[in-house]
């Protein structure tokens, strides 16, 4: 599958019901992954940064980020989408110059989020990455990622209007997605897949409905984040304990 094809693939798989996304964090999460039937393959910026020793937080090297991105490409069959967190860059040149590597890593899409910037920082780094794509004569699926709930709103009439302000902004500048992350509430999910014009991602937290009852709300796309990775390293820690305290194999085997 030639990497224009894995774009549209992967742009299909957001016309429903609900693509959900169990995130990699390197070669061997992305297969187990796929093995267990995964449709696509998303990283998480937290394991991908913890694997190379970086915290997370825009701190990993652009080409630490790309090369992982080109690893899990090679060894998957499926769209890869890679989560490049604020862009690695101070600027939309520089981010398009991160972007640029994605593509040429086979990436089919990309998460980029406004962190705690200003919204229309993000909106300057889509409508750049789109002009990029469109010079390139390539395609790409840019998913906006809106922390205003990651950043501790609560869910209130007041912060889902700046959500779908934001929703609005994304969309004109030319987003594929729109990710809004750290929200469980059934209502707000539901209003936010009425008002907003994009596919709407929304990520696995305490108190979520499953995915098929997200679904009929409007989402149509799920992500796990770096739960996965903890929950895997949550496992090895308590293996290792018991190896090393009790002496004991029984959880190995």
């Amino acid at each position: 599958m030639t990497r224009d094809e894995r774009v549209e693939t992967f742009r299909k798989l957001h016309q429903g019901p609900i693509l959900v996304l169990p995130n990699a964090w390197d070669v061997a999460s992305a297969r187990v992954i796929e093995e267990a039937g995964a449709k696509a393959i998303a990283t998480t910026s937290a394991g991908v940064a913890a694997v190379h020793g970086f915290p997370d937080g825009n701190q990993l090297p652009r080409s630490l980020a790309v090369a992982a991105v080109e690893r899990i490409v090679r060894a998957v069959g499926v769209p890869v989408t890679a989560d490049i967190e604020q862009g690695y860059g101070a600027d939309a040149a520089e981010v398009c110059e991160t972007v640029r590597g994605v593509i040429a890593a086979g990436a089919a899409g990309i998460n980029l989020e406004d962190g705690k910037g200003a919204p229309e920082a993000l909106a300057a780094k889509i409508e750049a990455i789109r002009g990029l794509v469109a010079r390139e004569q390539s395609d790409l699926f840019v998913n906006a990622r809106c922390d205003v709930y990651l950043n501790g709103a609560p869910v209130s009439p007041e912060s889902l209007k700046e959500v779908l302000r934001r929703a609005a902004l994304y969309a004109e500048a030319g987003a594929d997605g729109f990710f809004v992350p750290f929200l469980a509430d059934g209502d707000t999910i539901r209003r936010i897949c009425e008002a907003v014009p994009l596919p709407v991602n929304v990520l696995a937290v305490p108190g979520l409905a499953p995915p098929a009852e997200l679904a009929r709300l409007g989402v149509r796309r799920l992500s796990a984040g770096s739960s996965p990775m903890r929950a895997a390293m949550r496992s090895t820690r308590r293996l290792a304990k018991e190896l090393l305290e009790q002496g004991s194999y029984d959880g190995l085997f």
